[in-house]
């Protein structure tokens, strides 16, 4: 059965956004860091670089690696769409969790917008997969990775050394004391420490 890793970015307070959505204020270095760290990354997930950034990354035609599959909350949805990329990842499929967007649906037929039961939909899909199936992807946001906790297997954190003082939550959801145990972990030049959990 394939599993549901939710691959994120997050300041060292926990927030993988500011209070408005803004993620500009996440620091990646001088050119060179960047480049360096941009490069590591995109190597190891090179499907998780938007329909948007994937020429300028070189990764045009570049096979998926790890995921096949892309949930998002409605939210993180909408800051994609508001930018211009009414479907952020055609080279996955496509999932978004929202009860506000189920009467209009995405904005792309490529999106799929599920109004409710994320739970269902990811057991549901994670049984779907046969042999050479990717794993789901949840790339955002806090609200969803709350109400899908208990399916979560893997963690990827891109730790960034800034602190937001406010924002979205990685998790928001009850409390829930659930731990995972570090698998890998790569330090880069700019500061950015990405760190593989696994459910215990």
């Amino acid at each position: 059965m394939r599993k549901l890793v939710y691959y994120i970015g997050v300041t060292l307070d926990g927030r993988i956004a500011g209070p408005d959505g803004q993620a500009d204020f996440f620091p990646v270095g001088d050119e060179a860091q960047a480049a360096s760290y941009a490069d590591g990354v995109n190597a190891l997930y090179p499907e998780t670089v938007p329909a948007g950034l994937r020429t300028a990354a070189g990764l045009d035609g570049v096979p998926r690696r790890r995921f096949d599959t892309v949930l998002m909350g409605g939210a993180t949805y909408r800051l994609a769409a508001d930018a211009g990329l009414a479907s952020p990842y055609p080279h996955l499929r496509q999932y978004v969790v929202s009860a506000t967007l189920a009467g209009g649906g995405a904005a792309d037929p490529a999106v799929t917008v599920v109004p409710g039961d994320p739970v269902g939909l990811v057991r549901r899909l994670k049984r779907e997969g046969a042999d050479g199936a990717l794993d789901l992807w949840l790339c955002g946001g806090g609200r969803l990775a709350g109400a899908l906790l208990p399916e979560i297997d893997e963690l990827v954190v891109k730790s960034y050394p800034v602190i937001a003082g406010a924002g979205l939550p990685v998790v928001d959801g009850a409390f829930d004391p659930t731990a995972f145990e570090a698998a890998e972990r790569t330090a880069f030049p700019n500061g950015v420490t990405l760190t593989r959990l696994l459910r215990r």
